[in-house]
């Protein structure tokens, strides 16, 4: 038997170059399922994503969503995408483990939590808004840093530096006043230790809340529980702006951040998965 995609419609394009498309997943022309892909571009080359993919209960086991897996990835690179990434929820580990044995690793989670007025800050730590040259200074490191993490998991850096200064134009068009946007620094008995960008974003389909876009203690302060001090400060501008939920991501690999998120209440809600298209 023969599995492939038919197109359910035309290819939808939003005049920036990305595209998307949904497919019906059939076997010798009878449909058994579909499939959803979209591209988007990411330091200046396309990135794929598989948004959905499912096969209908009784041709479940058979291997159809494999075949329409890769029939996806043959798409994406018809469509010149790099790498293809996909959000599997936490708990489908057969998901996870089948994305997995086709190549797939895991690059982050997003986390969520319901946001509470958090106990106030340890005596001498205060916060307040980044200035402008702490701001400048900050965005060079920022776009840097973000890079960096994508370059230690095998993102040619050209494409890491690109796709980061593309993420900090499009979330910050207007420096730290754009609206929605709290940054904010950290200090320790006078001395500035860390920093906290907040903003309102979406943080599930249609419903808004608090996202932590960055969070970072110095490095001669860390181990001294600032960065707890810092995410309670952002769900304290969360709650504050009357924000139910907030959320992050965070990359894979990244355990003691993993570990306080988690003892703070955040839950895993998607895990990220990504692989080279060759």
């Amino acid at each position: 038997m023969t599995t492939t995609l038919r197109p359910t419609g035309p290819i939808r394009r939003d005049g920036q170059g990305a595209r998307a498309r949904t497919f019906d997943v059939c076997v010798n022309g009878r449909r058994v399922g579909a499939v959803e892909l979209e591209s988007s571009l990411a330091g200046g080359r396309p990135a794929g994503h598989i948004r959905s993919l499912g096969v209908d209960e009784p041709d479940r086991g058979r291997g159809r969503g494999t075949v329409a897996a890769l029939a996806a990835e043959e798409v994406l690179r018809d469509w010149g995408c790099t790498e293809v990434r996909a959000a599997v929820p936490d708990g489908a580990d057969r998901v996870l483990g089948w994305a997995a044995a086709l190549g797939y690793t895991e690059r982050g989670r997003n986390m969520l939590k319901e946001t509470a007025e958090p106990p106030p800050p340890p005596p001498g730590v205060v916060a307040r808004p980044m200035d402008d040259a702490e701001f400048t200074a900050w965005r060079v490191h920022a776009v840097r840093h973000f890079a960096q993490d994508w370059i230690d998991r095998g993102v040619p850096e050209d494409e890491a530096v690109l796709r980061s200064e593309e993420v900090h134009e499009r979330l910050l068009p207007d420096g730290a006043a754009t609206e929605g946007v709290r940054i904010h620094v950290l200090l320790a008995g006078g001395t500035p230790v860390g920093h906290v960008w907040v903003a309102r974003h979406e943080v599930r389909p249609g419903e808004q809340g608090a996202y932590v876009f960055d969070v970072e203690v110095a490095e001669p302060h860390r181990g001294q529980g600032h960065g707890r001090a810092l995410m309670q400060h952002a769900e304290r501008i969360a709650h504050a702006d009357g924000l139910p939920l907030i959320g992050l991501h965070v990359f894979a690999g990244n355990t003691t951040a993993l570990g306080l998120y988690e003892s703070l209440g955040y839950r895993t809600t998607f895990r990220n998965v990504a692989k080279r298209l060759l």
